[in-house]
């Protein structure tokens, strides 16, 4: 189980055009939001992990988030922003275990080291990626939720925006202000 789930990380984000024909389709037939599933289910995984921290946990969450998807699709307003709208019932859900079990992971659990690296690399990349989970964690939390939808679950700079109800040159601006803060400190800290 560990393995698909693995696999599932480092997929490509799925071209609008695509999603925009399988939402089309999907309303005629609804076993065609399993091909919605299949492309999304990553990118999902991913942000759930990245805020939950265990592998079962993060995998439960997905499938919370894609059953309540599936329920809500005969609603959904196709107005492009499909990763949007689907993040935001991740999102949800997510606060609805840490309703439930009062857990946050770090940031830097989202990605393993792989086994066959250079051990010495292996310290500096695991000291480095702590260093910046550590000034991660200290951001308010809405720097973070922005951090998570761009990086870990790798959303649009417009995707996040509509989903935070944001202008998109707002979040990336907010983006960019948080990484130049976080490269300087990551160079203070290493000096």
């Amino acid at each position: 189980m560990v393995e698909r789930t693995m696999s599932l990380i480092h997929r490509p984000q799925p071209e609008e055009k695509l999603v925009t024909h399988l939402i089309a389709a999907a309303r005629q037939d609804p076993q065609v939001f399993g091909e919605l599933y299949l492309l999304y289910a990553q990118p999902v995984f991913r942000y759930l992990y990245s805020r939950i921290g265990g592998i079962p946990e993060a995998e439960d969450v997905t499938a919370q988030t894609f059953l309540a998807a599936l329920e809500r699709f005969p609603k959904y307003r196709h107005d492009g922003y499909f990763a949007s709208w689907l993040f935001s019932i991740a999102r949800n859900k997510a606060m609805d275990y840490f309703r439930k079990h009062r857990k946050e992971a770090s940031l830097d659990e989202a990605e393993r080291i792989p086994a066959d690296a250079n051990l010495l690399q292996q310290v500096i990349k695991t000291e480095r990626k702590a260093a910046l989970s550590k000034l991660i964690r200290a951001l308010p939390e809405e720097d973070q939720e922005l951090i998570r939808l761009r990086y870990v679950a790798e959303l649009s700079f417009a995707e996040i925006g509509h989903m935070l109800g944001q202008k998109e040159d707002t979040v990336k601006k907010t983006l960019y202000r948080l990484l130049a803060w976080l490269k300087v400190q990551l160079e203070d800290s290493h000096a």
